[in-house]
């Protein structure tokens, strides 16, 4: 056996050492590469999360104080005023009128503010809605309404009040001369209460199903992009503080609000056109309006009234 000398064994320890040091040092540096890259990766990727974080709390919080916009050019007040012909009047319904204020000469102004989801609007409007028709077509009175969502929230989710106030919204802008028709439709194809109520499209067709409409695309367009649902909130968050154009009264009691020269009339039970009709008559100083009678028009009644229970509002 040969033997090494001693320096030359020693020697070849240290460089295997040494090149196992170099290794080992190499292999330090390449992690601390990768752990910095890690750490790196991982401040970019929470910046980036936080940057979208703030973007979406920065779009809602815009969202949420942006303006609703202009409502219909024909409810400036948050009614349409309906005249004579079944048609839009121009301007809309006086702030404040006095109790005894009337819309011209002898001419009966009645104000509605309804909910489309409301059972109670349906069936004052199943009572009563032909004979204030008639009273407006003739010219004996006006009538001004005002769709607001009171209900929103009873819909299962999809808000079917402001929907529904914002179809009308739309047939106000784009075919105001048909709202009273429309708003027909919209009580005759109402919902039941706590229902999902009417789809999009199923709500488009009752719209765009009235004859005589105007310009069915752009009101197709308006429901479709709820053009008017940001402003239908808005006043009914308005009308539920007490801002209620066209009465002098400080405190919404719910829907439906029905007004005729100013003064509420307090709703029956069941609700008849026998009492509305002496309430009209009473409203308009004990003189019946002057109307084409209707198949269905009851004798004219007295000016007295006797109060009944009214039903409980929503």
């Amino acid at each position: 056996m040969t033997n090494r000398p001693e320096g030359d064994a020693r020697a070849a320890r240290n460089e295997r050492r040494e090149a196992a040091r170099q290794r080992a040092q190499r292999a330090r540096t390449q992690q601390k590469r990768r752990q910095r890259g890690v750490r790196l990766g991982l401040q970019i990727g929470i910046g980036v999360v936080l940057l979208a974080a703030a973007t979406i709390v920065t779009l809602v919080l815009v969202d949420s104080v942006k303006p609703a916009g202009p409502g219909p050019s024909t409810m400036s007040q948050g009614g349409i005023t309906i005249g004579q012909d079944m048609k839009a009047v121009s301007g809309s319904a006086p702030a404040s009128p006095s109790a005894t204020a009337s819309d011209g000469a002898g001419t009966v102004r009645i104000t509605l503010y309804v909910d489309y989801l409301c059972p109670t609007c349906g069936q004052f409007e199943e009572a009563n809605g032909d004979y204030i028709e008639s009273l407006v077509d003739s010219g004996a009175a006006t009538v001004d309404i005002h769709p607001v969502a009171i209900l929103a929230n009873r819909s299962q989710g999809t808000k079917y009040s402001l929907r529904a106030a914002n179809a009308a919204a739309c047939v106000a802008e784009h075919s105001p001369d048909r709202f009273y028709a429309v708003n027909k439709a919209l009580f005759a194809n109402q919902p039941e209460e706590g229902t999902a109520g009417l789809t999009d499209a199923e709500l488009t067709k009752v719209v765009t199903g009235v004859s005589g409409l105007q310009d069915r695309r752009a009101i197709e367009r308006c429901i479709a992009d709820q053009d008017y649902s940001k402003w239908v909130d808005e006043r009914t968050n308005a009308v539920a503080g007490g801002d209620i154009p066209g009465s002098s009264i400080t405190e919404f009691p719910g829907t439906p609000l029905v007004l005729v020269n100013g003064q509420q009339y307090e709703l029956t039970s069941p609700i008849t056109n026998d009492d509305f009709r002496t309430f009209v008559v009473t409203a308009a100083g004990a003189s019946e309006p002057t109307a084409t009678p209707t198949a269905t028009a009851t004798p004219t009644p007295t000016a007295s009234r006797t109060p009944s229970p009214s039903p409980t509002k929503r």
